[in-house]
């Protein structure tokens, strides 16, 4: 029996930075009237505010759903308002040393970018993030700069010789994530069972990057069922057969995940 379903947010449930169309909107508040519903990414809660919550009618189904920012270092849940039960930030000294660190894996790796759009490392607290392009960048420029992930493959490797005491992640379309050493999803996933009650065997995560390296697969790791997905609209599909496998009662029967 699955108690808990947990998304990643961008290229999961929207495009990198956009904000949840109308039909995923609906589709998620009507998972939300049958099982408890879970959203963890990089991106921080200002984020989650503006491309899930904006769009989201503002009632009692909020009760039923997590929020966890920057790879669920960050937990938010909602009692009349949001309300955060932890967040494991960086010191001045670390957030310091990941930046110097990342600076110079970009130096090293030497991949030129023409143009940015905003800021291209951001302190989010509790995670430090590099988006190559800036984070206001368009999303069709994003798609083109690292399509097969060659680039931020090869920053990763040289950062994590450098920060071997941090966690760094692919994530996002042109994005790493550095955490504290074994703060990412999984310890998201942990927080999520201990917290809610929900053993790993009732949970499903669903994410677009599942693989060895990528921000989601940490997840999978922690030994949670996961789909991956290339895009929301495969995402809105899976939603739509959780939701088909429910009784009539509204209690969800046991379904078989093809992998």
């Amino acid at each position: 029996m699955k108690k808990l379903i947990v998304f990643d947010l961008d290229g999961t449930l929207a495009p990198s930075k956009s904000n949840l169309d109308a039909e995923m909107a609906s589709l998620l508040h009507d998972l939300l009237s049958i099982v408890k519903v879970a959203v963890i990414s990089g991106g921080a809660w200002s984020q989650f505010e503006k491309q899930v919550l904006s769009n989201f009618p503002r009632d009692d189904r909020l009760t039923r759903l997590s929020i966890l920012p920057t790879c669920g270092t960050k937990f938010l849940q909602y009692a009349g308002e949001w309300e955060q039960l932890y967040s494991e930030d960086f010191t001045a000294d670390e957030k310091e040393t990941i930046v110097s660190s990342l600076k110079k894996g970009i130096e090293t790796a030497a991949f030129p970018v023409e143009k940015t759009w905003g800021e291209t490392i951001e302190d989010r607290g509790s995670q430090i993030t590099y988006s190559a392009l800036g984070q206001q960048a368009p999303l069709d420029e994003k798609e083109k700069w690292d399509p097969d992930l060659a680039k931020r493959k090869k920053i990763k490797s040289i950062v994590d010789t450098l920060i071997p005491q941090f966690s760094v992640r692919i994530g996002g379309a042109t994005s790493i994530d550095v955490t504290k050493l074994g703060i990412d999803k999984a310890y998201g996933i942990g927080k999520l069972r201990d917290i809610l009650g929900v053993a790993l065997q009732e949970m499903i995560y669903v994410g677009d990057a599942l693989f060895v390296g990528g921000n989601d697969y940490p997840a999978e790791e922690a030994g949670v069922i996961s789909i991956p997905v290339r895009s929301p609209d495969e995402t809105k599909r899976v939603i739509e057969a959780i939701i088909a496998c429910l009784d009539p009662d509204q209690q969800f029967r046991s379904f078989q995940v093809d992998r």
